[in-house]
């Protein structure tokens, strides 16, 4: 399997990916990701340079957004200021659950965030999904927090605001490797 970086092309690719997720976590029954992402809001990340994608021969097995950027009112002044990156929109394809990818994905994504100049890699998670953030703690982060109140994406209570954090370090993570080498933080 490798990993590369994201193109505008593969926006309607990604689409039909988070939906299937979406689909999936319905049946697990928990209402995560099920309004529809914005297509504008997602080429935009796109083209940032911050979203990957985890092929297996020609299909995508796995995308994940990793940002040095904080969504905003998760993380205190005292947090920002420490060098991190933040992942987001984890999601592996059903055809390829239970193989590890994920953890795979995120050993990735600390080791890129490492190598970047961040000595933490952090998420926010939804809130009510409790099998999520025991998969986190099982990745080996610790809960920091849950902030309940804030601006919303879509608008209302916020749903995402589980936060967890581990330790960046380098780390085999067995993907071949298609990225640029990442900006180091500060350097942008």
């Amino acid at each position: 399997m490798r990993i590369t970086p994201a193109r505008p092309s593969d926006v309607s690719k990604l689409l039909a990916f988070r939906s299937e997720a979406a689909g999936w976590l319905a049946r697990l029954g928990t209402d995560q990701w099920q309004l529809p992402y914005p297509a504008d809001k997602l080429l935009d990340t796109v083209e940032d340079g911050t979203v990957f994608m985890v092929l297996d021969g020609a299909a995508t097995v796995a995308t994940v957004t990793l940002t040095p950027e904080a969504d905003p009112g998760l993380w205190t002044e005292r947090e920002l200021s420490e060098p991190s990156m933040f992942i987001s929109k984890l999601s592996v394809a059903r055809t390829h659950a239970g193989q590890n990818v994920g953890g795979r994905l995120l050993d990735w994504a600390g080791d890129r965030a490492r190598r970047a100049g961040a000595g933490w890699l952090r998420l926010d998670a939804w809130t009510n999904n409790e099998d999520l953030q025991a998969y986190y703690l099982r990745q080996g982060f610790a809960h920091v927090r849950t902030v309940l109140e804030g601006a919303a994406i879509y608008g209302g209570p916020r749903v995402s605001g589980w936060l967890a954090q581990r330790s960046t370090h380098l780390a085999e993570h067995g993907f071949v490797d298609e990225t640029p080498e990442p900006e180091r933080l500060g350097d942008g």
